[in-house]
């Protein structure tokens, strides 16, 4: 709320706020507006009534000011009132209608302001003219929880003389004694509890008054509480009591208090943590710890994932708290579930001093942790340098590696800190070690872009094109640096410009390595280059330095047996990386192992950006697979990527391709229907595809749209007049597969449409066989009853096996063997 200039103000709000009723009356001669508003919508009103002058509120009314105005927070004059404790201001406000019901934008109402700012005789003027006194606001807290939270004990008297609910709950399921207890207002819970509040109440969160007062320190009414003999030991929604609330906001005394009271010191909440734990984590929770040690509780305790307080300790560089807990018999070396002692957690987190602390009381530190690694492992991996000289100081062979052959200069190499990296060569490690995949340091720092440990590497004679198992050497890493995970780990979304810098230093790494002697046309044993990799990946710069290095390898990769480039940069959408290579003029259409064009891959994947620049540099959308003969629309469509078939189709000479049929004699349409794309199949049809086409077993859309259960589709297909006896190569029409399948309702309408106009078809397949004979086969009653509404369906001609013998010879081989599928 802005704070205003009074000279600033009109002449009447001045006159007002100096008290000068005949100034404001010569003002108003002077058709001074009474209901002028400033910029947060305050009448003159809100002034008098905020001033609590009752003559000049009484002159502003009867000169036409608007009693129930209401300023941009829809406060009312009567609020302005009452906060000002002005029972004159108020009186006069009520005589001449003012709404007692009125709330702000919190839903506050003036009884809601008088009990926050003690107004007790405006609360005493109101109160007789409401229907109840325990109307809520938006937070579902009513007059008594206001009155409780600001400690204001004559008004709570009141309120409760008047009726009001002592154990009302606002939207936490917080009660009045939860606010007084939590605020230190002892007086006022002497005063509900006498009442009879109830004392063990709980919020939302299984919180009582206990725990309320407990975590704000308020040890007069904790004593008080104690007193009447709660139960100390109340566990809330997480398992925590009073001992592990007050513990983890550091309340010293609040503590001391609950342990001679005799709380339960080692009490595990859900996730098995005690308050010793907490007190070893918490900001001020040093002498909370002592209290506890000193009263017996377990030092070594552990909880569900095997964290000890001296673990906690460790994670939050609680220096001090460690020492009393090692001098009280805390176990140094205690693992938790992954195997990690203090002195990794230590280490992890980039505590020198306790690690210190820890190797000088004797801690393991070539102790295995989390995949076997040591606590150097993760200072290196965590870009701790000062921690990783403390433990090589402690005489750590620098070489050995994790369970994944991984040693500490592998994992600084990963972690980035140039520092940690030098250490380490300094002290002797070997940079040409590999891990169990046959990587060494260099390929860990080209996979994290680390410019400042390629060069360091590189610099003391590491072997730049030494490859992994699967062929890859340091370059395959740096052309195929993930950033989008990059970007996932750190769970923040980046710009468009940031998103350039990181491929920018991904391309600096790159050059400095091919700079270096690093050979741009190695392949893997899949037979894929560095360029492939930053193609899959998407890093435009890092192809363009690969491509500008080595002229010739444009042609050997379009001679490459496996997928190209631009199969990789279609198949995972990156519209940029193709642009480079199409750039070098190869050859947008080629093809893969299985006869698939960089075209079709973007279609299936539903890229529409890398279609659009396919199709602009001249991809042919006719091609075909050489597994079933599919072009890239019916791949398209096969996944419902209506976008890409759009894009695909508007082409006028592409018309055609709208009813192209595949190896097995299925169109678009058919696969639309197949996978209930409704939206391609839409467009499909708006494109003119032809619904009665049919495959190689005779099965038209319609008749799929059936077997599949695609209802949304079979409709489409029906507006649009798809032949309904059309039948397949067994002469089974789609009424046939509607009773075969049970769709009762379909059913119905197909013969409706069938018989809509004479003569009536004969509903019998090559094999004689009525829909009659197929419901009763497969037992669809429903079916069965709509067939037999039809006359002809009464009478059992064609083949000699009529319908009754179907249902009899069903109910009999039924628990003899499996019913065969109709196809």
């Amino acid at each position: 709320m802005a704070v205003l200039k009074l000279v600033d103000q009109p002449p009447l709000v001045q006159a007002i706020f100096n008290g000068d009723p005949d100034e404001i009356r010569v003002l108003i001669c002077k058709s001074e507006d009474v209901n002028a508003l400033d910029a947060e919508k305050r009448a003159p009103l809100h002034a008098a009534a905020f001033l609590g002058d009752a003559e000049i509120t009484e002159l502003l009314i009867v000169s036409g000011a608007r009693v129930n105005a209401k300023d941009n927070m829809w406060l009312t004059p009567l609020h302005r009132a009452v906060a000002s404790r002005s029972e004159d201001a108020v009186r006069v406000l009520i005589r001449h209608s003012a709404d007692v019901n009125a709330r702000d934008k919190n839903w506050q109402t003036p009884l809601h302001v008088a009990a926050a700012n003690k107004s007790l005789r405006c609360a005493a003027v109101i109160i007789p003219l409401l229907s109840s006194v325990n109307v809520s606001d938006r937070g579902g807290r009513t007059a008594l929880h206001h009155a409780a939270l600001n400690g204001h004990t004559e008004m709570v008297s009141l309120l409760l003389a008047k009726g009001a609910n002592i154990n009302a709950f606002d939207k936490k399921d917080c009660r009045a004694l939860h606010w007084a207890a939590y605020m230190g207002h002892l007086d006022v819970v002497c005063l509900l509890v006498s009442q009879g509040a109830e004392i063990s109440c709980k919020d939302k969160r299984g919180y009582t008054p206990l725990h309320a007062a407990a975590s704000k320190g308020q040890i007069a009414v904790v004593k008080h509480l104690l007193s009447l003999a709660v139960e100390i030991d109340e566990a809330n929604a997480f398992g925590n009591t009073a001992l592990h609330v007050a513990c983890f906001n550091g309340q010293d005394a609040v503590v001391s208090e609950l342990i001679d009271y005799g709380a339960n010191v080692s009490y595990p909440n859900n996730k098995g943590f005690t308050p010793l734990h907490f007190a070893a984590a918490s900001t001020h929770g040093a002498l909370c710890l002592e209290f506890l040690v000193n009263s017996g509780a377990d030092v070594n305790v552990q909880s569900r994932d095997g964290k000890s307080p001296l673990h906690l300790t460790a994670v939050h560089g609680r220096f001090t708290r460690s020492q009393t807990l090692i001098q009280n018999g805390g176990e140094i070396d205690c693992v938790d579930k992954d195997g990690n002692t203090p002195l990794h957690v230590a280490a992890r987190y980039g505590h020198e001093l306790l690690i210190n602390t820890l190797i000088t009381s004797g801690a393991d530190c070539t102790r295995r942790g989390v995949h076997g690694m040591f606590p150097l492992h993760l200072a290196a991996l965590n870009a701790h340098a000062d921690c990783c000289r403390k433990l090589l100081s402690s005489g750590f062979q620098i070489d050995t590696p994790d369970n994944l052959g991984r040693t500490c200069l592998h994992v600084a190499a990963a972690g980035g800190n140039v520092e940690c990296v030098k250490l380490l060569l300094s002290s002797g490690a070997d940079h040409n070690r590999r891990d169990k995949h046959g990587r060494t340091p260099l390929h860990y720092a080209a996979a994290s872009q680390h410019f400042q440990c390629l060069e360091t590497l590189v610099s003391c004679g590491t072997c730049i094109n030494a490859t992994d198992q699967w062929g890859r050497s340091a370059v395959h890493y740096a052309a195929a640096s993930d950033l989008d995970r990059r970007r996932r780990v750190v769970l923040e979304p980046e710009s468009d410009g940031v998103q350039a810098e990181r491929e920018k230093e991904a391309a600096l790494c790159l050059e400095f390595l091919l700079q270096h002697g690093a050979a741009p046309s190695l392949q893997d044993k899949q037979d894929y280059s560095a360029v492939h990799y930053a193609a899959a990946y998407g890093h435009r710069h890092c192809l363009k330095l690969l491509l500008d290095k080595d002229e010739n390898r444009q042609d050997e990769i379009e001679n490459s047996q496996t997928r190209s480039p631009l199969h990789l940069a279609a198949y995972h959408g990156h519209a940029q990386a193709l642009e480079v290579l199409l750039e070098g003029h190869c050859e947008v259409d080629q093809v893969d192992e299985v006869g698939r064009t960089p075209l079709a891959l973007a279609a299936f994947r539903g890229h529409t950006d890398c279609a659009l620049t396919l199709l602009n540099h001249g991809a042919s959308p006719k091609s075909r697979d050489t597994i079933r003969g599919r072009t890239p629309i019916h791949l398209a469509v096969m996944n419902g990527h209506t976008s890409c078939v759009r894009l695909l189709l508007e082409d006028s000479d592409n018309a055609d391709l709208v009813d192209t049929a595949d190896s097995q004699g299925q169109t678009p349409l058919m696969l639309a229907v197949i996978g209930g794309h409704v939206d391609a199949v839409s467009l499909l049809l708006e494109r003119e595809a032809s619904v009665d086409l049919a495959d190689h077993q005779g099965l038209t859309a319609l008749h799929l749209g059936l077997l599949c259960g695609q209802e949304e589709c079979v409709q489409s297909l029906l507006e649009l007049e798809a032949s309904v006896l059309q039948g397949d190569s067994k002469g089974r029409t789609a009424i046939h597969l509607a009773a075969a399948r049970g769709h009762a309702s379909w059913l119905s309408e197909l013969l409706n449409i069938a018989c809509s106009e004479p003569p009536i078809p004969l509903f019998r397949d090559n094999q004689g066989y009525t829909p009659l004979h197929w419901a009763c086969y497969y037992g669809h009653e429903g079916c069965v009853e709509v067939l037999l509404e039809q006359r002809d369906f009464r009478h059992f001609d064609g083949n000699p096996f009529t319908p009754l013998h179907c249902a009899v010879y069903v109910c009999w081989s039924m628990a003899m063997r499996p019913v065969p599928a109709f196809y």
